[in-house]
């Protein structure tokens, strides 16, 4: 019996591991590899395969801190545990994203990009992944997740990008080889293999417009003993479920449960964060591998392993051997900090999503962010709007500027009437056709303002969001001359970025559909997330539905 594509095609495939037939040149997996398949039931399934590794690697993340950040006992490793940690550059890509400035007690929010490597460079990884003849190539980052803490450290969200979602990863360099990288627009888990772990932040800065202070990447190995560690996660079914080749239908994690509470750890614990087929898609197998990181976040609340020394200790050894971070935070003693501004959040107040996807018109094995959806979630975390309803008033606590009417430092912006800019009629959208003359209307008022050389543009390039850009090859004068032009008409900061355009070009979004200025656009309040954020708070336990062909 078939089953339809699910999202998570992307460049490679793997099965607890990866495919051989996803590297060029190598042969086809066998019969009981987690592959996608087309087929019926209205639902898409991609050819990647292997996400059972994310939310493991993601935990192993996050037991990290928790240990680290709540346990003085972290100390008595402090050189030996240092040791342990491997370091690498913050960011090693174009962004022009400035950090967030502090509100009126001094706090800013702590954002983390999770990263979860395929890395087959090991004997260890190769027998728990195979894919022996990957050795020695480049891992893609095939788990991507922001970890935003609010300011006030009452709250943190994590949003995931799916691995195939397509996007501009920036120009990139590899602190480690030095190689060059161009811009390329393609899915975002090659950003790995483009300049390391900082490429990865650089693109999803210039994505989100959201300052991402530091990284921190693992691969299975590490993830694997951390998961042992734990001494087991509850997770839960609605039906009998068994992942299993079916006809039409190959591969399946061998995942096998009855209906109810299950703790599972070891084998059982990657079937159940690679299954994908039982549960019917690409999302659900999101769904389900959040599931499980909520159950662990609450295992740990529950046990006493801050007071149990030699768990205490096993832990901390097999979170630091699975970390690699950014040079910042290379120690026990600033992991520690880290970590202390994260024990304080309560589970109810930890909320799980998925960036907001709509498939890509390019390529329907790929995704895109969706319009609107994703572009408030995005503003949500630059404002710092807590993703649970639970979260204060914006007057209350946003007694600093928004990160949107926050200035880059740098060169003033050169006169006005000297700069040259391009202005595009992007107002057309799916339900609603283009504005007329609306590109000469804004020149226009350009022009008031003293940008004698603003044209209108014969193109029409269809924009949810009205932006401004400017020429990555003008660097910082160019920031400044763009954002002299965005306050013109009074577009956010936020909206303005470096492209690999030619001059300065204002793109009319389907947001601004009237007037000279810039709609005040309604600010976002605590909870109010799109419902295709998909979302989940770690204090709350729920089951798996099964996908009827795979009960038992």
């Amino acid at each position: 019996m078939a089953q339809s594509d699910v999202r998570g095609g992307g460049t490679r495939h793997d099965s607890g591991g990866l495919a051989q037939d996803e590297r060029p040149g190598t042969a086809a997996p066998a019969a009981g590899g987690d592959e996608g398949g087309r087929g019926g039931h209205g639902r898409r399934r991609g050819r990647r395969r292997g996400g059972g590794r994310r939310i493991l690697r993601w935990s192993a993340i996050v037991l990290s801190l928790l240990i680290l950040g709540t346990a003085g006992a972290g100390y008595l490793y402090y050189r030996h545990l240092n040791g342990n940690i491997d370091k690498g550059a913050r960011n090693s890509g174009e962004s022009d994203v400035k950090k967030t400035g502090p509100n009126a007690a001094g706090q800013t929010p702590l954002n983390i990009l999770l990263i979860g490597s395929d890395s087959r460079n090991s004997a260890e990884n190769v027998k728990l992944g195979g894919g022996r003849d990957n050795v020695g190539s480049k891992p893609l980052a095939d788990v991507q997740m922001l970890l935003h803490v609010s300011a006030d450290r009452e709250s943190a969200s994590v949003v995931s990008i799916p691995r195939d979602t397509r996007v501009d990863i920036p120009k990139c360099v590899d602190p480690d080889t030095g190689e060059t990288y161009p811009a390329k627009n393609t899915i975002i888990n090659e950003s790995l293999q483009r300049g390391g772990p900082g490429c990865t932040l650089a693109t999803w800065q210039n994505l989100t417009g959201v300052y991402i202070d530091h990284w921190m990447m693992v691969d299975f190995a590490g993830v694997v003993d951390m998961a042992d560690a734990v001494g087991g996660v509850p997770v839960c079914v609605n039906q009998n479920v068994w992942d299993r080749p079916l006809p039409g239908q190959r591969g399946g994690s061998g995942l096998k449960l009855k209906a109810g509470t299950h703790k599972v750890q070891g084998k059982q614990a990657l079937q159940w964060l690679r299954t994908r087929h039982a549960w019917g898609s690409d999302p659900l197998r999101a769904k389900a591998q959040h599931m499980y990181m909520n159950a662990m976040i609450r295992t740990l609340k529950q046990q006493n392993v801050f007071t149990d020394t030699g768990r205490l200790m096993g832990l901390a050894e097999a979170g630091t051997k699975a970390l690699k971070v950014s040079e910042e935070i290379g120690t026990v003693k600033e992991l520690y900090d880290v970590g202390m501004q994260l024990k304080s959040v309560p589970t109810s107040r930890i909320t799980m999503t998925t960036m907001p996807w709509i498939e890509d018109p390019l390529d329907r094995n790929h995704l895109v962010p969706k319009p609107e959806d994703a572009d408030r979630m995005w503003a949500m975390l630059r404002d710092d709007v807590s993703f649970d309803k639970g979260g204060k008033a914006r007057a209350a606590t946003a007694a600093g500027p928004s990160p949107a009417s926050v200035k880059a430092t740098g060169p003033a912006a050169a006169p006005a009437a000297g700069l040259s800019v391009s202005v595009v009629n992007g107002t057309a959208s799916e339900e609603r056709a283009a504005v007329p003359q609306r590109a000469a209307a804004i020149v226009a008022a350009l022009q008031q303002e003293g940008f004698a050389r603003a044209v209108a543009s014969g193109q029409q390039d269809p924009h949810t969001r009205t932006q401004v850009t400017y020429p990555k090859s003008t660097g910082e004068q160019g920031r400044a001359n763009a954002l002299s032009v965005a306050e013109a008409v009074g577009i956010p900061s936020s909206q303005v970025r470096a492209t690999d355009g030619v001059t300065t070009t204002l793109t009319i979004g389907s947001d601004w559909r009237e007037g000279t200025t810039y709609p005040k656009q309604k600010a976002p309040e605590a909870g109010d997330l799109p419902d295709s954020a998909d979302a989940l708070t770690a204090d709350k336990k729920e089951c798996m539905d099964v996908y009827p062909p795979y009960r038992w």
